[in-house]
């Protein structure tokens, strides 16, 4: 396998090179395959994760630029050191922001709109590949948002 095609796709996806070395292997070296290979083990994975508790985790706050809307976003996880983790805490960001901008309804209807910055992917299946690169599950519990 190319060191190359390795890069490319983990960029692409933000997986480990161990896991996109073997999902190119297991796909001869077909990017478009590898990446549907990582889909599953991330399925997989996330299904497994399901389960488990999430005790830890942190409050974002955020608040527009036209300082008339802000957003509390708790995010839930399992451990101290994800929650410290700066893909967490930028998810987090990105997420209060989604609230702002979309005024969802409820935690339901949130988790199943079309992501602001990819449409191609709704907010769970963000979040479904930031359990898969952490390794641990995230819940999103609650959030509040106010505006003038």
């Amino acid at each position: 396998m190319s060191i190359d095609l390795i890069k490319q796709l983990r960029e692409q996806t933000g997986m480990s090179v161990a896991e996109c070395k073997k999902a190119l292997e297991a796909s001869g070296g077909d990017m478009g395959k590898a990446r549907e290979v990582l889909k599953e083990q991330n399925k997989a994975l996330v299904d497994k994760k399901a389960q488990s508790a999430t005790g830890e985790g942190i409050i974002e706050a955020y608040i527009h630029a036209n300082a008339k809307i802000g957003v509390l976003l708790e995010m839930n996880c399992q451990t101290d050191f994800v929650a410290r983790n700066p893909e967490f805490k930028g998810l987090a960001r990105d997420l209060a922001m989604q609230v702002a901008a979309a005024n969802p309804e409820n935690v339901a209807v949130f988790l199943s709109q079309p992501y602001i910055k990819d449409p191609s992917k709704t907010v769970q299946e963000l979040v479904n590949e930031h359990i898969a690169k952490l390794g641990e599950n995230i819940k999103i519990n609650r959030f509040a948002r106010y505006q003038i």
